[in-house]
């Protein structure tokens, strides 16, 4: 017992592990992430309609999105975005990793008589052809990527960007990683059995990298016949720092945000938003 907690407890490396298909590809968890999307009281809920549609208005007017632009959202999940930017008027393509949210986002199109182009593939595996106007990566997804991972994405969006074509990233702060701490927990099958439909306990491990400014949340999973561990990382930034990695990457960085309705940036902020464009 006493080398499991110890393995359990072990700090990795860096991005060592990737197990981001845990999360998005399951058939159980995966639907528990859907469920989750869709309740907006739920802890781990994405921002609420509101917000989104004040977002959504806002890039609408930044960017002059209409019926001539092309937008890519990369990571669309449930087509939050991409079902409310085709309602505007842009032609969307959405890509994700999950199966079951690229089904509930189609049907969702259906529904509404959109013609939104969605592709089920890991983004950092996508290739196309069509050039956009703008390019979006949303809710913090850039930051839960290696520093290999976000050199891939940032070399394809550079290459899937028309000549001065923009991109909008957001990402967490300083701020936020200075009000993260380290923590070892322990529980029962809570959350409404959101690992698995069996009898579960879950030992989280939150360590912070303070050198790097990453976070890793580690979840070890134990069940009555396996032993899951979910390593879901994230990184944290300064604006000075995305500013050297987007340009480092040939974008010149627009503007700076606190979210993604424009809000001005400031100290107390827990998100940066990045508008860059294609030199």
């Amino acid at each position: 017992m006493f080398k499991q907690l110890e393995k359990i407890n072990l700090r990795p490396a860096p991005f060592q592990f990737n197990t981001a298909d845990v999360l998005w590809t399951d058939n159980h968890t995966s639907k528990k992430m859907l469920e989750s999307h869709l309740n907006e009281d739920f802890e781990v809920s994405i921002q609420n309609e509101e917000f989104v549609n004040h977002s959504v208005d806002w890039i609408v007017n930044h960017f002059g999105l209409n019926q001539n632009r092309r937008v890519a959202d990369f990571g669309c999940g449930m087509g939050t975005y991409a079902t409310r930017l085709a309602e505007k008027g842009a032609d969307v393509t959405g890509i994700d990793f999950s199966e079951r949210f690229i089904r509930y986002a189609k049907e969702v199109a259906k529904q509404k008589g959109l013609a939104i182009n969605y592709v089920q593939q890991n983004y950092l595996e996508f290739e196309t052809e069509e050039w956009f106007d703008l390019i979006t990566l949303l809710l913090c997804d850039f930051c839960a990527l290696s520093p290999s991972q976000r050199k891939t994405m940032l070399e394809k969006f550079y290459k899937f960007l028309k000549p001065g074509g923009s991109l909008l990233i957001d990402v967490y702060s300083l701020n936020a990683f200075d009000q993260r701490e380290e923590t070892e927990t322990y529980e029962h099958s809570r959350l409404d059995g959101f690992w698995s439909p069996e009898n579960y306990y879950c030992f989280q491990n939150i360590f912070k990298y303070d050198e790097e400014k990453v976070i890793l949340d580690k979840y070890t999973i134990i069940e009555e016949k396996r032993t899951r561990v979910v390593y879901n990382w994230l990184q944290y930034y300064s604006e000075d720092s995305l500013r050297n990695e987007f340009e480092e990457n040939g974008f010149k960085v627009e503007e700076f945000f606190s979210d993604v309705t424009g809000t001005a940036i400031s100290p107390e902020s827990l998100e940066i938003v990045i508008v860059a464009k294609k030199a």
